[in-house]
């Protein structure tokens, strides 16, 4: 394969800007210095999709690998903490639930904390599962701070285009070369059908041993070159269409992202320092697009700042996402709709896997199987997670609901979700992304509650479960008492000029 003999494989040509081709240029650049020359290709005349506003915890993890200084990420990107997701109407249609991050209760080795809030439930504990999770109470309060020892588990609410700006900037300054124009070719290489070089309008020829692909949608190389192959899922997730607009804040942000159902899929609300990010995901069998957009337009709170956005979107991933010289990130490689807020840790996933396998003088065929079998796991796995919230409702008030609550699911949901409804327990498999507190809250929320417990539980006298309830309840509560208004926070730790939000 490409860069065989002594030739070490040192040019890497990203194709395409935006959050996933400056994340991979910043973290590639960073880690790896004189070892490799990176060049990116981008065009100012080309829009970015720029709605990945909403995050997950890795992404934590991500800026403090590359030595970024959090108050001045969250300043350049107009950032909010995020503690989690509050879904509303999935369930019944006017329930509500939230998916926080952290851990809930205290675990014992052999079983989560949800075994012990049962047992207690049948002892005459009737206190929400909620009241023992720090990360919800506190978003439920409005309030948040760094806490000691790191426990209080986070994300970011931000503006993905000042993020792409704020990488772009890191980038060039670790010797990072941009060149602006568009892509008119992809040329093979005639012997071995890699890509040998990206040809611009210019007539300007870019050539490399190793191509990222970051083109979005469009997946240029990947797939309109290479023809590497892609997994509808739509089947299994029918919303393909989206309309985001920006508006104007009218209330302090909260550390949280909204979720709220409406007949055709969901609408997000996600605050910002200087605005608020909005969109309407739907199904486009059952909802048209002026239809979407007036109702997008009548459930938004504060003045429109932008334009409205149309989006169109496959779910699915592509099958080969290294395929010959050429790794597909971001978009390029599949999409995960934005429910679970995975689109940048998708990014991010694929970057650092990368990393880890970055060719010295030629690219292994091991490598690359192992690359794209777990970049699949994890879109599958992701996957998973985002149909149990569409198939575990309860709602038949429309055609679309319907149809979520009677399709096939994988069977690897199916048994995911059985054996917590008979036993209460949940397994993480292959360092999949969503931990056992995440399922265990979204099948909750939804409605799915165990039929047993683990009998560790039961070995508790009663008055040791009462202590043991009693005193977590009342740690999360103390905690919570104590921290100060989340919006106060963020304008003293990383509050953003009037100038940076124009």
């Amino acid at each position: 394969m490409t860069g065989g003999g002594g030739q070490k494989l040192r040019r890497v040509v990203i194709a395409g800007g935006g959050t996933a081709g400056w994340m991979a240029a910043a973290a590639i650049a960073r880690t790896l210095g004189r070892t490799v020359d990176v060049t990116l290709v981008e065009s100012d005349a080309i829009g970015t999709v720029g709605v990945g506003e909403s995050t997950i915890p890795p992404l934590v993890t991500y800026n403090r690998l590359l030595g970024i200084n959090e108050a001045d990420f969250m300043r350049a990107t107009q950032a909010t903490f995020k503690l989690g997701i509050q879904f509303e109407g999935w369930k019944n249609g006017s329930d509500s639930y939230f998916h926080s991050f952290g851990l809930t209760g205290k675990d014992h080795w052999s079983a989560g904390f949800q075994h012990f809030w049962l047992y207690g439930r049948e002892k005459g504990h009737c206190q929400p599962y909620d009241d023992y999770c720090l990360e919800l109470a506190a978003a439920m309060a409005g309030k948040f701070a760094h806490l000691p020892d790191n426990r209080m588990n986070y994300a970011y609410q931000l503006d993905s285009t000042l993020y792409a700006r704020f990488l772009r900037k890191m980038a060039e300054a670790d010797g990072v070369t941009r060149i602006e124009g568009k892509i008119s070719q992809v040329e093979l290489d005639g012997e071995t059908g890699d890509i040998a070089a990206l040809r611009l309008e210019s007539d300007r020829r870019i050539e490399g041993d190793l191509f990222l692909d970051c083109t979005g949608f469009r997946a240029l190389l990947i797939e309109g070159a290479l023809h590497a192959g892609f997994d509808d899922w739509t089947h299994y997730l029918p919303c393909d269409r989206a309309i985001a607009v920006q508006t104007a804040n009218v209330r302090p942000p909260v550390p949280y992202t909204r979720a709220i159902t409406h007949d055709a899929g969901w609408q997000w609300r996600i605050p910002l320092q200087h605005r608020t990010g909005n969109g309407l995901v739907y199904c486009s069998r059952y909802l048209a697009q002026d239809d979407a957009l007036e109702r997008l337009l009548g459930n938004v709170e504060g003045e429109a700042l932008t334009e409205p956005n149309f989006l169109r979107f496959t779910t699915g991933a592509r099958r080969r996402q290294w395929y010959r010289n050429c790794v597909a990130i971001g978009l390029s490689g599949g999409f995960m709709e934005p429910l679970e807020s995975t689109s940048i840790h998708l990014i991010q996933r694929a970057v650092l896997r990368l990393i880890r396998m970055m060719p010295l003088n030629h690219i292994s065929a091991r490598d690359v199987a192992e690359f794209n079998d777990q970049q699949f796991t994890d879109m599958a796995q992701i996957r998973d997670f985002l149909i149990l919230h569409y198939k575990a409702t309860e709602r038949r008030d429309s055609a679309f609901w319907r149809l979520c609550a009677d399709m096939e699911i994988p069977d690897t949901l199916e048994q995911k979700v059985e054996l917590f409804r008979e036993t209460g327990r949940v397994f993480r498999r292959n360092e999949e992304l969503f931990a056992e507190n995440s399922w265990v809250q979204v099948m909750m929320g939804q409605g799915i509650v165990p039929q047993s417990y683990h009998p560790i539980a039961a070995k508790l006298r009663d008055d040791e479960l009462e202590k043991l309830l009693v005193s977590l309840r009342e740690d999360v509560a103390r905690t919570v008492g104590s921290l100060p208004e989340h919006a106060a926070y963020v304008a003293r730790y990383c509050g953003a000029s009037d100038e940076a939000a124009a």
